[in-house]
C-alpha cells in the first residue's frame, strides 16, 4: 500500500506500519494499528474509537507545538473529523490540517518530517 525506504514511516499496509525499523500492528507489536506520531516519537493512539473524531481523541497532539496536522483516516478513509474537533485543532493554534486515507497520509507524514516542519501525525491502520 505505501512503502518509503527513506522513512521515517517506512511501510505501512493493512493494519501494519514499519517506523524507524519497528513495526507497529494490529497483531499486538509495537504500539498497534492505530499511531500518533509526535516530535518523532511513535506512540498508540488509544484516544480513537469508532469512526467520528471527536475533539478529546485529538487531545494527545493538542498544546504540543504542533504547526501541521496529518490525520491519517484509514485505509478507505472511513474515519470522519467532526466540526468541534476541526475547531478544537484550529483553536489550538495548528494552522494546518489535512486529512487523508492513510497510505497518503504517510507520504504526506514523511515529506513533511524530511522537511523540518513541525508536523504531527495520527493514523488509523484499517478500515
Amino acid at each position: 500500500m505505501f512503502e518509503d525506504p527513506k522513512g521515517p514511516i517506512e511501510k505501512f499496509e493493512w493494519g501494519r506500519y514499519q517506523i524507524k525499523g519497528k513495526v507497529h500492528s494490529a497483531d499486538g507489536e509495537g504500539v498497534g494499528k492505530d499511531v500518533c506520531i509526535l516530535k518523532g516519537s511513535v506512540r498508540e493512539w488509544a484516544a480513537r474509537k469508532g469512526h467520528t473524531l471527536k475533539p478529546h481523541m485529538v487531545a494527545c497532539v493538542l498544546n504540543a507545538g504542533v504547526d501541521i496536522l496529518v490525520i491519517g483516516n484509514g485505509v478507505y478513509g472511513k474515519v470522519k473529523v467532526s466540526k468541534a474537533t476541526r475547531r478544537a485543532i484550529k483553536n489550538d493554534g495548528i494552522s494546518k490540517l489535512i486529512i487523508e486515507k492513510t497510505p497518503d497520509a504517510c507520504a504526506t507524514y514523511n515529506r513533511l518530517a524530511r522537511e523540518g516542519k513541525h508536523a504531527a501525525l495520527l493514523a488509523h491502520g484499517t478500515c
